[in-house]
């Protein structure tokens, strides 16, 4: 048994591929769900404010 504690304590290096992979997915969620929520709906007190120059514009076929 502390043979196979002491491979597993050797070999639990995390690989670094994995954390850019969640580093990359975390940072591209953030920057979609900024442009989403720039492109909804404004928040009360938020409807005269003026969008960002670096969100682009999505038309609403809606309306």
């Amino acid at each position: 048994m502390m043979v196979l504690m002491e491979a597993a304590a050797k070999t639990s290096e995390f690989p670094l591929a994995f954390t850019l992979v969640y580093a990359v997915g975390f940072v591209a969620a953030v920057v979609i769900g900024s442009i989403a929520w720039y492109n909804s709906k404004r928040p009360p007190g938020w409807e005269d404010k003026s969008r960002p120059d670096i969100v682009p514009e999505v038309d609403n076929k809606e309306e």
